[in-house]
């Protein structure tokens, strides 16, 4: 999941302290309903700063990864490794991620 603000900001730093607020509030409420829907037992919460740091999209967004023990990856540092699973895999269907906004919004 991406929590990314309306206005465009390349860095968190560039966000005015009521977006931060914002982020935040918008962040703790995702992890909550993402504990009650998929039964998360932990998160990676996580943005690439700057070129060296990773970032690839010059737009601010918060990766919100849900975990539960036995997931792989979970103690490596590097993102790619443990915010997307590595090699090629299918496309979620559209319907799914329909099916899981809905689910979502049932305990927003």
């Amino acid at each position: 999941m991406l929590v990314c603000p309306k206005r465009h900001v390349e860095y968190y730093e560039d966000l005015t302290p009521e977006e931060k607020v914002s982020v935040e509030e918008l962040r703790s409420k995702l992890q909550t309903a993402l504990e009650k829907v998929f039964g998360a037992q932990g998160f990676n919460f996580a943005w690439n700063h700057r070129e060296a740091g990773g970032q690839a999209v010059p737009h601010f967004h918060l990766h919100i990864v849900p975990r539960r023990e036995g997931d792989t990856g979970i103690y490596q540092y590097d993102p790619r490794v443990f915010l997307y699973r590595p090699g090629s895999r299918a496309q979620s269907p559209d319907e799914e991620l329909v099916e899981v906004v809905d689910l979502l919004k049932t305990v927003l």
